[in-house]
């Protein structure tokens, strides 16, 4: 069983690769990333000698060399993690986010379309997307797997868009696919533009803590490891042409998240109580800012037995616990040192 995974040195990627690595140690993982600022091999460190494991440097928009992975390594499955991913970018840059999230998608489907053509079977195409595709909810309800798509970011719309190519090619040429919504990811090598380790590395460097708007913005979280579990069930057990809808059932309002957080950190770092909340400034709102995503999750726990493992407040306290204990990997990707890293081992 040969399984590229794409954006394997990412955030929510790393944690992928090294649970598919370690747990079947019978498949062969090809690990392709272009290692943007956010892509880091020192996330995998304990597992790049692995027998069972390749690391691939390479960028989805260049259709030609998708095309020769696929010849040369005879993909049997894929699963799509790779994609810009940070909301705020896409609203300055939208065309890198239509490039790398839309045609990025249909270079890795028509590789696939062309190197599984006459057969099909055994062969899977997992694309990893959000709840952001779904829009913007009021105070009540969830997103279901039947939710209609109505995106309000650059960003949102290109996920969009390729989930809507990737159900196009399996009903168009017969290509199994699954796809799965995720709501917000946190936990250990988190790259620090988004809220949880930003806000983290901010408290430490006693730098401020940007809330937009009044803080009122609702969120579902979960733990990058829960979900790492459940693209790994998804990924073996889930149905063809079916998607599952992956949340962590943690919703927090941003500005209760971040005082949970300050609180947590003056604990760790040994402040005076309410220290760290000094630090919150209120910020212009970004435009299209969606009020609240939550997500009902009921269908994988039903059909697939998947649940998350810790509380929120749990995962947090582990996660903070992991950046104060990794202060070395926080100030190479700060820093950008981790580009040596990889200069070092590959090249």
């Amino acid at each position: 069983m040969h399984i590229l995974i794409t954006g394997g040195a990412g955030f929510i990627g790393s944690h992928v690769v090294r649970r598919l690595v370690n747990n079947y140690p019978e498949y062969q993982i090809y690990n392709l990333d272009a290692l943007t600022y956010a892509g880091n091999l020192e996330n995998l460190k304990d597992i790049e000698e692995a027998p069972n494991y390749t690391f691939i440097k390479g960028d989805i928009t260049d259709a030609e060399f998708i095309d020769s992975l696929f010849k040369k390594h005879k993909f049997n499955g894929v699963i799509h993690l790779a994609a810009e991913s940070h909301v705020d970018r896409s609203i300055t840059d939208p065309l890198a986010f239509v490039k790398t999230n839309i045609l990025g998608t249909v270079n890795l489907l028509n590789a696939a379309k062309e190197t599984w053509k006459g057969d099909m079977e055994g062969k899977r195409f997992y694309h990893v997307s959000t709840d952001e595709v779904y829009g913007s909810l009021g105070e009540t309800g969830l997103f279901t797997e039947t939710t209609a798509y109505d995106p309000n970011s650059p960003y949102s719309a290109s996920k969009a868009s390729s989930d809507h190519f990737v159900r196009a090619y399996g009903e168009t040429y017969g290509l199994p696919f699954v796809i799965s919504n995720c709501s917000n990811n946190y936990g250990p090598n988190h790259f620090p533009e988004k809220l949880i380790p930003l806000f983290i590395n901010n408290i430490i460097q006693n730098q401020p803590l940007p809330v937009y708007g009044d803080g009122n913005y609702t969120r579902d979280w979960l733990y990058v490891l829960d979900h790492a579990k459940a693209i790994d069930l998804v990924y073996h057990e889930g149905q063809n042409a079916e998607t599952y809808n992956i949340g962590g059932f943690n919703e927090w309002k941003n500005i209760d998240l971040v005082k949970l957080l300050c609180s947590l950190m003056d604990v760790k770092l040994g402040r005076k109580e309410g220290q760290s909340e000094t630090l919150i400034t209120y910020v212009k709102d970004r435009p299209g800012h969606d009020l609240r995503y939550a997500i009902d999750a009921s269908k994988i726990n039903q059909e697939l037995g998947w649940e998350p493992s810790v509380t929120f407040e749990e995962g947090l306290e582990k996660t903070i616990r992991w950046y104060l204990e990794n202060e070395d990997w926080l100030a190479n990707v700060t820093s950008g040192a981790y580009q040596a890293y990889y200069k070092k081992q590959y090249q």
